[in-house]
């Protein structure tokens, strides 16, 4: 038995997660305890929607208004599981000024203010977890902040938003085009009833922007990730790309070079023996090249009531581990000790190279490939392989599909522009990068 009192937490936000958490944490009291080294209990709890909860609330005071639990002197550590920057931001400031720990699953707080987050947290000696806020129950943040720290790390390349994965998979393997793929997400609840912040790739954004942090040692930088989302994508494009050996996947990508670091996010093209092209449905997986391990890949749910929970819980007991140990001694918030962040530049999207792939609708007549691929030439751009399907007899137009070599961004720009000019073509001409993701 402990010889330390409970650990009292209060949770701010009692929907799915908050829910999960209060479960887990019943559920598993006594594992939970001999791992942690004392007992855990939630005995404080704000939430708007007290009536609808679903949260095992036995023995919790339960209050609607958040800064009751923040200000409690009985409260410990401080779980915000609400969503959104405000008030999450001011309730999470605000339980750091009391000298509590923070524990939270919120990506888009944590993208957006984890700079000054984190600073008050330094400031006043305490802890901010956030494992939950990345890919859900895939414990990716301590696997590389800790797991992979003797490594020098390359890139990381991510599945990390489960309904972006999920229409993929349909539009595949259903062979539904992308309206069709998107009706089926929302029928089955993997979709919001306005399902922009994941087709157009803010929410996969928000996880990139904390993995790159903790992959380079850089910080949050939100506003100069590249990001582009599923929406155009169309059946016709996941046929051709199997055809020539390859999957569509929405990626968010970070990547290091000689002349910076790259984040983005987009569908990308993916050979198909790569094991992160196989990762189907609403499931996550995030792959992480390092110059010593080589490539690691974690894959597992990205979000739900009790995968989420999981990793909140787990930093509930990192926190609760380390309430007696010298604040010095901590893992770093952000990977690397904040004196030693760096300053590498992060790309603009004209500055990076990819391959990629290029279908264009063009006049069924002679001379028309010679003008695009003279156009290619001329922009110093090669092509790696070519499809073009027969046009039916009627048809006075055919679809031509390219996978074009690896070529700096801006030079595609002014390639594709050039041939969207041509009579004989008709725009736009659809474009998704290629990622070799180094397979053989």
């Amino acid at each position: 038995m402990s010889a330390y009192p409970p650990v009292k937490i209060g949770i701010l936000g009692l929907g799915t997660v908050g829910g999960g958490v209060t479960r887990v944490l019943a559920r598993n009291a006594e594992e939970i305890s001999r791992r942690a080294g004392r007992e855990i209990a939630i005995t404080h709890a704000a939430a708007r929607n007290l009536d609808t909860t679903t949260a095992n609330t036995a023995g919790i005071k339960l209050t609607e208004e958040g800064l009751e639990v923040v200000n409690d002197p009985d409260v410990s550590i401080v779980v915000e599981l609400m969503g959104g920057c405000e008030p999450a931001r001011t309730f999470v400031l605000r339980a750091l000024a009391n000298g509590k720990h923070v524990v939270t699953a919120n990506k888009a707080l944590i993208a957006l203010h984890g700079n000054e987050i984190f600073a008050a947290a330094r400031a006043a000696g305490v802890m901010v977890g956030f494992e939950a806020a990345v890919a859900g129950g895939i414990p990716i943040i301590k696997a590389i902040r800790e797991g992979l720290a003797g490594n020098r790390l390359e890139w990381v390349a991510g599945i990390i938003n489960g309904t972006a994965n999920f229409i993929l998979t349909q539009m595949r393997s259903k062979g539904r085009d992308f309206p069709e793929a998107l009706a089926e997400a929302q029928k089955l609840g993997y979709a919001e009833a306005n399902p922009s912040f994941d087709i157009e790739g803010m929410d996969a954004a928000h996880k990139l922007t904390i993995l790159a942090s903790i992959t380079f040692g850089i910080p949050l930088q939100f506003d100069k990730v590249y990001i582009e989302g599923i929406g155009r994508v169309t059946h016709d494009d996941v046929a051709y790309a199997t055809k020539l050996g390859y999957r569509i996947k929405h990626l968010g990508i970070a990547r290091r070079d000689e002349n910076g670091v790259q984040l983005r996010v987009h569908p990308t093209l993916i050979p198909q023996r790569q094991l992160l092209a196989n990762v189907n449905g609403v499931m996550n997986a995030v792959l992480v090249k390092g110059d010593a391990v080589g490539q690691s890949l974690f894959y597992g749910a990205g979000a739900g009531a009790e995968p989420t929970a999981s990793a909140v819980v787990a930093d509930i007991i990192d926190v609760v581990r380390t309430l007696t140990a010298d604040p010095e001694n901590r893992v770093p918030h952000l990977a690397f000790q904040p004196d030693a962040l760096s300053d590498l530049p992060v790309l603009p999207i004209d500055e990076v190279e990819t391959a990629c792939y290029l279908r264009l609708l063009a006049q069924d007549r002679p001379g028309v490939l010679a003008d695009v691929t003279r156009i290619l030439a001329d922009c110093g751009i090669s092509i790696e392989a070519f499809v073009q399907k027969e046009a039916p007899p009627t048809a006075s137009e055919v679809p031509v599909v390219m996978l074009i070599n690896p070529v700096k961004e801006k030079r595609m720009n002014q390639a594709i522009a050039a041939i969207e000019k041509l009579a004989s073509i008709r725009a736009p001409v659809m474009r998704i990068r290629l990622e070799y993701l180094d397979s053989d």
